[in-house]
């Protein structure tokens, strides 16, 4: 698989990576050997970027990624974690002896002695602004206790903070069809500052798959039922942010769009790839069909004009006004 540089780290990503909060928790049940297998899955079809969090199964989703790596020492993975969610949201908590703590807790559950790429958990908005968090994060790359840093945002506002920042290597942003303002206001500043992009929630939560109706029924434990209408984080999180039923309705619309040998994951996934200034795009799987046809979406041919044109007007016509002025 093609991979990209993330041009201020120099650290390099396959263009198709693997999201492992579906091996942690909030996505229903997912067992240790499953999860196994759908690292091996993801590596083997030429995934060589995985993006977990220190909060995602409070540190099972980094344990687990660990159990796999140690056991494969010929695979060449670069693997992000994230941190900041653990703790009360609010900006006095973003300081440089708990960035140490924390740090040394995702090093223990990865296993290693420096992380590859350590990114801020979308964190209060006023962080981005406040310049002794980013001399924190300095300090933690001169005592090489992480090789990059980054951040993961919930709006455009912020990540166009933390691109001006001078050593922000990376920023995660939710990038899909059913939220397209990032390609206007965000991906050009990264590329002008070799900031790296990587695309989060690039299904929709699922939404984009095309699997579900609006009958569907998700586990209690499916951050899909508990947090539909932002109960427990942001909304935009969940379904992009979308109404459900409109979801599924734009959903069934964009499955049609999908051109012969895809499926609708594939045809939002290739999309992602296809736009400039995306280095990685980070779908979750709970399967290793889920993580072998993910990654071949990278290798899947272009799209046509007519197809990219139907999914811009279908984001015009049945998602813009839910989301555009939110995030």
């Amino acid at each position: 698989m093609d991979e990209r540089t993330f041009d201020r780290s120099g650290q390099h990503a396959s263009v198709i990576g693997l999201g492992t909060w579906q091996l942690g928790a909030d996505w229903g049940d997912v067992d240790d050997k499953q999860a196994l297998t759908v690292l091996e899955a993801a590596a083997e079809s030429g995934v060589t970027f995985f993006d977990t969090a220190d909060v995602y199964g409070d540190g099972r989703s980094e344990q687990t990624i660990a159990s796999f790596l140690s056991g494969r020492p010929d695979l060449h993975v670069l693997v992000a974690t994230k941190m900041g969610r653990r703790v009360e949201q609010i900006p006095e908590n973003y300081v440089l002896d708990n960035f140490r703590a924390w740090n040394d807790r995702s090093r223990r559950n990865l296993g290693v002695d420096r992380v590859d790429l350590v990114q801020l958990h979308c964190p209060p908005t006023s962080v981005y602004s406040t310049d002794e968090v980013f001399d924190a994060l300095d300090a933690l790359v001169a005592e090489e206790r992480i090789a990059a840093y980054g951040v993961s945002v919930e709006t455009c506002a912020e990540a166009l903070a933390a691109i001006a920042r001078p050593n922000v290597a990376s920023v995660q942003i939710i990038l899909n069809p059913f939220r397209t303002k990032p390609l206007r206001e965000v991906l050009p500043a990264a590329r002008a500052a070799g900031v790296g992009i990587i695309a989060r929630v690039p299904l929709a939560s699922g939404l984009l798959s095309g699997r579900y109706t609006k009958d569907t029924v998700f586990p209690e434990n499916d951050h899909r039922t508990f947090n539909r209408h932002g109960e427990s984080f942001d909304q935009g999180e969940t379904f992009s942010g979308v109404d459900y039923t409109t979801g599924v309705e734009a959903a069934a619309e964009f499955a049609a769009f999908a051109p012969e040998g895809y499926t609708p994951a594939q045809l939002a996934l290739r999309w992602i790839v296809r736009q400039p200034g995306v280095t990685t795009v980070i779908p979750g799987a709970r399967s290793p069909e889920q993580a072998r046809a993910n990654a071949h979406a990278a290798r899947l041919p272009e799209l046509s004009e007519q197809t990219l044109t139907a999914i811009d007007d279908l984001y015009e016509r049945r998602i813009k006004n839910q989301v555009e002025d939110r995030w």
